[in-house]
């Protein structure tokens, strides 16, 4: 049976991560709590709104309610990056070569790792940010759609139309497609390549979380009583085909994905505190953790494939040892 270590914090947990082999949690306070040799903290942001895992970088970027944004690293060490005044930062993202784009109203911002700057100008709010896994180019989800920028080079944008409110974004790993979450119980996808649209609805709530699985051939979601999984692999991704239900329970929501970084399984965050393992293949579930206090906000594999770090709504976080 895998044993969870707790740790009780206040508050809502926006972000639970690793950063090197260490847990940090990212609370809406903007304190950085980690399990380093004993229960640590650092301060980044006067309010936390948004928090991004930069993998590459090993890097938790996180923006706020007082204008700014820092990078967190191993050891606790809070470095600021940029500042926007006294907006607030309500999207942040990391990309290629140190780059790291943030949001506040209309406008989106990158800024290059030699900490040059340039502004993008919407229409209307942007809602979401993700820096595309090739090339130099970041996603804005906004109002009816998608924006992809080139901030590297001159030129016009690539607009992505679909009617309705765009709250989050993601690429799929090999570049190929993008994917929103919308305001409805709804993702949109489109194929880069053609700009074929992908429809994935039939969700009774909103899709809060999303994780590609490794090498991108699926990409689980949360939003309904179970983990909805949509196949990838093909040259149309989900166009077509049914998406896998997986951890499927009567009574609770998936608040939470995180895929395997080398397997084909998901871990599953329900509203009601549990987290559980499943299989891709066969659906077969293992419990990682009994229900707790809040609903599961954010979860993360470790690079040694043996704990998930959490975190809750209710301050409930911890991690989990699935080789205990």
């Amino acid at each position: 049976m895998p044993t969870v270590a707790p740790l009780d914090l206040e508050g809502h947990c926006v972000a639970a991560v690793f950063l090197g082999d260490v847990p940090h949690f990212a609370m809406a306070d903007g304190t950085v709590h980690r399990l380093d040799h004993g229960h640590k903290t650092v301060q980044a942001n006067d309010g936390l709104l948004a928090a991004f895992h930069d993998a590459a970088n090993d890097r938790l970027i996180t923006g706020g309610e007082d204008g700014k944004i820092f990078s967190v690293t191993a050891g606790g060490n809070v470095k600021e990056l940029a500042s926007a005044g006294k907006k607030w930062i309500t999207s942040v993202a990391g990309g290629p070569q140190g780059a790291i784009a943030y949001a506040t109203g209309k406008t989106a911002f990158v800024r290059f790792a030699d900490g040059k700057t340039r502004e993008f100008v919407h229409p209307r709010s942007v809602e979401g940010l993700a820096f595309s896994p090739k090339g130099m180019r970041f996603g804005v989800a906004r109002y009816n759609g998608a924006t992809l920028h080139f901030p590297a080079a001159e030129g016009k944008p690539v607009e992505l139309e679909w009617a309705g409110a765009h709250t989050g974004i993601t690429f799929s790993p090999d570049g190929a497609f993008l994917v929103t979450t919308m305001q409805e119980n709804a993702l949109h996808g489109w194929k880069l390549a053609d700009g074929k649209h992908m429809r994935m609805t039939g969700y009774p709530g909103k899709v809060k979380s999303l994780s590609w699985s490794v090498k991108g051939k699926w990409l689980a979601s949360s939003g309904a009583p179970a983990a909805i999984v949509w196949p990838f692999s093909g040259k149309d991704g989900p166009m077509g085909k049914a998406p896998l239900e997986l951890g499927t329970r009567g009574n609770a929501m998936a608040t939470a994905v995180a895929c395997h970084p080398s397997q084909d399984v998901v871990a599953v965050g329900y509203d009601d505190g549990m987290v559980m393992a499943v299989r891709f293949s066969d659906a077969k579930e293992v419990l990682l953790r009994r229900p707790g206090k809040g609903a599961v906000t954010s979860m993360m594999w470790d690079k040694e494939e043996r704990r998930v770090a959490f975190g809750s709504a209710a301050g409930d976080c911890g991690v989990i040892d699935i080789t205990a």
